[in-house]
């Protein structure tokens, strides 16, 4: 049958679909067509939307996506997968591709599977590559090592030890690194020490589905995290430092005097915050100055990454582009741009390795050098295509990565503000953008920039800081605005000028430059956090609400039609899904130390001692704004000698028991009880000892109608390299000190050291 000719009412509604700028259809345009009709419409303006993206290219945008999407699938498996399958899924998919060529959306699928694994075989590659024992369970023994790195803080300094040996781990269980804390005595990169360390496993999430702080480790290389008691002795090595090492020590030796020297020329905390910005050494800036910073959203500023490997890569491009076109015959005869970009990729390479190359600063350097290779190869240097490319090289290189709030943060910032570059390059140039005369015009102009790209980067970072860290920060933009200007003009060129006058000793005026601008943005950003409610904290959210946020915020920037309006379903459903997150009624520490219990007014109640580390991060994920030592959080229990006593706003019994006495008394009346003691005997309430939390990790329960619901942070089956070890029956049994001696002891480190990775 002949196909009938489109209505005028349908080809009018076509047309309104179709529009790219206006993406917006009128009232009664498909409202008063036929279902069918109206169906076709949809399906005609999908067709045309997909072809002119395919037209501009932007399917291949979607690689990553379908890379990062192999790498969530890879970290879901329960075991350790073979590296055969995905690559023989990838030459399957890749060869489909290519048979399937004339038929360009049947190869788009085969590409995009193709895509998907290789980011898993990339996660199985990077896995095998870095492994190395974590250590199996707490330990009290002699350790010696190279000292890889030390970083000085306000009360001792903190190590990252090579180890050669540990008293009592065979060598094939022994961890390649372990990063310890010391309270006393001078050790430099390099030295062979020995000392008597408390070391304990990197431990898991302080809740279901909190931060990893063991996984984050292993791919850190960090097998074991503690302290050095006591003196620590230089011992003669074992073999000489590899080369590798010893270019790493030679690297940290110079950071650490820069380090000091900046610190000691600028002067107080702007000199810490300064000397941070140059080596990337934090451990001088106080606890308050960071509290303030993070206050002020502008936390970013001490943690070496985008920002300021595009303002230093930056500084150098400009500088050399302006020296040589001072000369007529280089700018009219060399390409002078280009030997710019290539200054700038030197500079930007030697700072990422000279602040220490960590993983933010390294993934900042590849989006760096790939947006001034862009430019070599005369292409546009800001494109959504070269962040595609930055991101397919970092996921294969750290497939880790994507699970971190850096990479989520850093990305979805980017391409947010490529997006509005984007749209702004397609505006209409016939109109001035303000009518102000110069200088006020420009200055409206770059005080507009720097608010809009703010409040660009605050919106598509939001959802990721809030998942990650159960914190909001109304007042960033605020606090970006006064603070960046300083940062832009002042600090991060007199960076520049410092390092390169620093070895003809002629860099003191750039350290007290810095110092003096670094303190300024201190006092911004202690202006800021004062402000009532400058942080906002928010009730942890799910995976599957991040997934939501995420696809939305992908939809709308990498579509350039009208297609890039569906980003409001996901969104709806994760904002829907966000503002009611079901709360845990009972939340148990991993190690059985203390819970959290919802008492009739519907906060957290806490009984025993949990770590100062993994209270924070209930009540965050709470979105219970008190400190740790609030009194109000003890309220409501009734505690003796033996246990505790929490009700419920249902009331239910909850027991924490710190003895066997109280677990048989309270095993016939309480509901639930708590202990983390072993237990083997019955019990006709229910039970959670310390064989369960050795098995399940933290432990979150939820209201149900008969009992609970259990959220373990460990998988009982899961096997795989960054897993904790089940410890033995005879291990866990309380006739074996030295493993709560140890944990007692390593528990501040510790958590020192999670709430630093976690940031």
């Amino acid at each position: 049958m002949a196909r009938q000719p489109a209505s005028p009412e349908r080809r009018s509604a076509l047309r309104a679909v179709a529009g790219i700028l206006p993406a917006r259809l009128p009232p009664v345009a498909l409202g008063s067509l036929p279902l069918a009709e109206r169906l076709q419409a949809l399906r005609d303006w999908l067709g045309a939307s997909l072809a002119q993206e395919a037209e501009r290219r932007r399917p291949f945008l979607w690689l990553p996506v379908a890379m990062g999407f192999g790498i969530l699938l890879y970290f879901a498996a329960d075991r350790e997968p073979a590296l055969w399958a995905p690559l023989a899924g990838f030459v399957l998919s890749g060869g489909l591709a290519v048979a399937l060529r004339l038929r360009p959306a049947a190869a788009a699928v085969c590409i995009a599977f193709a895509a998907a694994f290789a980011g898993f075989a990339a996660g199985v590659w990077r896995t095998a590559d870095i492994a190395a024992p974590m250590l199996e369970r707490p330990r009290i023994g002699k350790i010696t090592g190279f000292v890889e790195s030390v970083e000085a803080r306000d009360a001792g300094a903190r190590l990252v030890l090579v180890v050669t040996d540990i008293a009592g781990v065979p060598p094939e269980s022994r961890p390649k690194r372990v990063r310890v804390n010391i309270r006393s005595g001078t050790v430099a990169p390099g030295d062979h020490i020995a000392g008597t360390a408390r070391l304990l496993p990197p431990p898991g999430p302080a809740r279901a589905g909190g931060y990893d702080f063991g996984r984050d480790a292993f791919f850190r290389g960090i097998g074991a995290v503690g302290s050095i008691a006591g003196k620590i002795a230089l011992v003669p090595a074992p073999h000489p430092l590899p080369w590798r090492l010893a270019l790493d020590v030679e690297i940290d030796k110079a950071r650490n005097i820069l380090t000091q020297r900046i610190a000691s020329v600028g002067g107080g905390q702007g000199g810490a915050v300064a000397a941070a910005l140059v080596t990337g050494k934090r451990g001088l800036i106080t606890e308050a100055s960071n509290n303030d910073l993070r206050a002020a959203g502008i936390y970013h500023i001490v943690s070496i990454s985008g920002l300021h490997m595009v303002l230093a890569a930056g500084t150098i491009f400009w500088l050399v582009r302006a020296l040589l076109a001072l000369s007529q015959t280089l700018a009219l005869g060399w390409p002078v741009k280009k030997i710019a970009a290539i200054a700038a990729m030197i500079g930007a390479t030697a700072y990422c390795i000279f602040s220490g190359s960590d993983v933010a600063t390294e993934r900042s350097l590849i989006m760096t050098l790939v947006m001034l290779g862009a430019i070599l190869v005369d292409r546009a240097a800001l494109s959504m295509r070269n962040l595609a490319l930055a991101a397919i090289i970092v996921l294969l290189r750290e497939p880790e990565a994507l699970l971190g709030p850096s990479f989520q943060m850093s990305f979805g910032a980017v391409a947010a503000l490529v997006a509005f570059a984007e749209r702004w390059e397609k505006r209409d140039r016939s109109k001035p953008p303000t009518a102000l005369p110069w200088p006020l015009g420009t200055l409206w102009t770059a005080s507009l920039g720097i608010v809009v790209t703010t409040l660009l980067a605050t919106a598509a970072t939001a959802p990721f800081g809030a998942y990650h860290f159960q914190t909001f920060n109304p007042f960033g933009l605020l606090g970006n605005a006064m603070a960046l200007p300083f940062v832009s003009l002042f600090v991060m060129p007199a960076a520049v000028f410092g390092v390169l006058a620093y070895p003809f000793g002629l860099d003191w005026p750039a350290w007290a430059l810095m110092g003096l601008a670094s303190d300024i943005v201190l006092k911004v950003a202690h202006w800021v956090a004062t402000i009532d409610h400058s942080t906002v904290t928010v009730v942890a959210f799910g995976q599957a609400v991040l997934l939501s946020f995420a696809a939305s915020l992908l939809w709308i920037t990498l579509w350039t039609t009208g297609l890039r309006w569906l980003a409001a379903l996901p969104l709806i459903f994760g904002v829907a899904f966000a503002a009611k997150p079901e709360r845990p009624e009972i939340l148990i520490e991993r190690d059985g130390s203390g819970i959290a219990v919802r008492g009739s007014d519907g906060r957290l109640a806490i009984a025993g001692r949990p770590s100062r580390f993994v209270l924070q991060q209930w009540l965050a994920s709470d979105g219970d704004s008190r400190a740790p030592d609030d009194a109000t959080l003890r309220a409501g229990i009734a505690c003796d000698a033996n246990a505790c006593i929490v009700r419920t706003a249902d009331g239910r019994s909850i027991s924490y028991a710190r003895d066997r006495i109280a677990i048989i008394e309270d095993c016939r009346r309480a509901d639930l009880v708590v202990t983390n003691i072993p237990w083997s005997a019955p019990c006709e309430a229910r039970l959670v000892d310390r064989m369960a939390l050795s098995r399940d990790g933290a432990t979150s329960l939820y209201r149900a109608a008969f009992g609970w619901r259990s959220h373990s942070s460990e998988n009982a089956v899961a096997d795989r390299p960054w897993s904790r070890r089940k410890p033995s029956e005879a291990a866990a049994r309380p006739s074996a000190p030295a493993p709560a001696a140890t944990r007692a002891s390593a528990a501040p480190e510790v958590a020192s050291d999670e709430a630093e990775f976690a940031q």
